[in-house]
């Protein structure tokens, strides 16, 4: 079986034409989740706080077991 040059450059062209506008989409989704949780934690300074030390004491009981 031969490999045609030709042939993988126009089969990358097409993965890269399918994957680019995925990972555009994944980045916009990534950037408006970020935008929601800001605004989230500056409205609940309190509430995020109490959640991140509940977070680290949960994570450091589960990490001390053995």
């Amino acid at each position: 079986m031969e490999i045609n040059p030709q042939q993988i450059q126009d089969r990358a062209r097409e993965l890269q034409d399918r994957i680019v506008p995925q990972i555009d989409e994944a980045r916009r989704n990534l950037v408006d989740f970020n935008t929601r949780a800001v605004s989230f934690i500056r409205a609940n300074p309190g509430t995020c706080l109490i959640g991140a030390i509940a977070v680290g004491f949960l994570v450091g009981r589960l990490a001390s077991r053995r």
